[in-house]
């Protein structure tokens, strides 16, 4: 996911991720204050939680190199090469020009004792330098222990701090609508805002053209271009969720991260680097009109169950081929790709409500997906797919086809080297492009035979 709001407006419509090009003053001046009386009703719930969090609440700077070359205006229109007397244009000689792109977002400390700080993906994709501003004016750098885009959650660690102070961590499973909570983040520049508002809804789904995230909390607190990755908390102070963005269409209407999938995603990130893909054990296909009349339904919206493996978690459950999928978790499918997009912004051990249809009965069953393993993927992709690949000293190797399948016109030692637009440059890459692809009706592969690349569709 990007790492400015500029560009996440264009890639998450209506939705806008809420992190924000720097260039607002870093620190508010605070007047000499009083301290109320320790009875005084000023001391409110939420004065007394934002007291005991703001110290733990930090600010993100994540800085991007650009290389580039400043064009004169002669270079504009004549072409390079006529820049006289602009040093940095890219004519003869000409040395890169260095620009730095910083954007700012917000995070809160989980782990103090080992400096961790839970934000983002998108506050600090692309960064090549991150920084943590602490409410008491220190800052350190930061390096990031790992990020997930598919959950929009990073882990970072701080340099050179230890026993700072740390939020403690909510239960979002408990969470109710109309509660009061409370968010801290940095929006605009402004650091250590405080807004207030409700629990709006629970298990909202937001989707754009890459993935989909499910089970979110709706606030009415307002959150906005800087927020991302700060604290979402309840009346006693306790962390429930991680701000993430905000529907840009309308005021009043954001979206958090509970707490419970964050931890399983920092889990996953910290234990193996990497949240392991799920997968029920089956087979779909879109729905087109001919089948939706065939099958006497209104509109042709869900997946087509085509196959279902033995052992797997869709075959316990009593999945059956033939059965149409239409939502999961209440967010409708309406295709393969839904159900993909679905699947992936789950964690381990979640228990997932599929609504299916079966003729004209409608079941609701309850299916707990289990991790795709690469050996699993491997062979599922020979068999779709119809290839087996190596890898080799220049990269992915084919090392059979079979002869009957959509790869067959594909030889022995042609170089995989994209799929799906996605470049793959060994097995775990390319294991990770089939998962995604995996449904897919047609795959475009990108492959280079001698000295030559070329693309190759595989029709499924």
């Amino acid at each position: 996911m990007p790492n400015c709001a500029v560009q996440s407006v264009r890639r998450f419509l209506p939705f806008l991720f809420v992190c924000l090009l720097a260039g607002f003053p870093g620190q508010v001046v605070r007047g000499a204050q009083a301290a109320p009386a320790p009875d005084s009703p000023r001391l409110t719930p939420v004065v007394r939680a934002v007291q005991a969090v703001a110290p733990a609440v930090v600010n993100i700077t994540s800085t991007h190199i650009i290389e580039g070359h400043r064009v004169s205006p002669l270079e504009r229109f004549f072409g390079p090469g006529f820049g006289p007397g602009f040093p940095d244009s890219s004519g003869f000689g000409a040395q890169p020009r260095k620009r730095k792109r910083v954007s700012l977002g917000s995070g809160v400390i989980v782990d103090g004792r080992k400096g961790l700080v839970l934000t983002n993906a998108h506050v600090i994709a692309g960064g090549d330098e991150v920084m943590v501003h602490l409410l008491d004016g220190r800052e350190f750098p930061a390096t990031v222990k790992g990020a997930e885009p598919d959950f929009d959650i990073a882990v970072l660690e701080i340099k050179g701090a230890h026993d700072l102070p740390a939020v403690r961590l909510g239960d979002s499973t408990d969470i109710m609508p109309g509660e009061t909570v409370i968010a801290i983040g940095n929006p605009f520049g402004f650091n250590h805002t405080v807004t207030t508002g409700v629990v709006s809804a629970l298990g909202r789904t937001i989707r754009n053209d890459g993935g989909v995230f499910t089970d979110l909390i709706q606030t009415d607190a307002a959150i906005n271009p800087g927020n991302s990755g700060g604290p979402l908390l309840n009346i006693e102070g306790s962390l429930i969720g991680i701000n993430t963005a905000v529907d840009a269409r309308a005021e009043g209407i954001g979206f958090a991260i509970p707490i419970n999938k964050a931890r399983r995603v920092m889990a996953d990130l910290m234990g193996q680097g990497r949240v392991a893909p799920l997968w029920l054990g089956l087979m779909a296909e879109d729905l087109d009109s001919r089948m939706a009349m065939a099958l006497g339904l209104k509109e042709a919206r869900g997946v087509l169950v085509g196959a279902v493996f033995e052992g797997t978690p869709a075959a316990k459950a009593g999945i059956e081929p033939g059965d149409i999928i239409e939502s999961i978790n209440a967010s409708p499918v309406r295709d393969r790709r839904d159900y993909i997009n679905v699947l992936r912004n789950q964690t381990g051990g979640e228990s997932l409500r599929l609504n299916l249809r079966r003729g004209e009965k409608v079941l609701a069953l309850d299916v707990t997906p289990v991790p795709f393993e690469d050996d699993t993927a491997r062979k599922l992709m020979e068999r779709r797919w119809g290839l087996a690949v190596r890898e080799g000293k220049q990269g992915l190797v084919i090392q059979s086809v079979r002869p009957d399948g959509p790869a067959a016109f594909l030889r022995k030692g042609d170089l995989i080297t994209g799929v799906g637009g996605m470049r793959v440059k060994n097995m775990s890459e390319l294991l990770q492009a089939f998962r995604k692809e995996r449904l897919a009706g047609q795959v475009l592969l990108q492959v280079v035979r001698g000295d030559r690349g070329y693309y190759a569709r595989l029709v499924l």
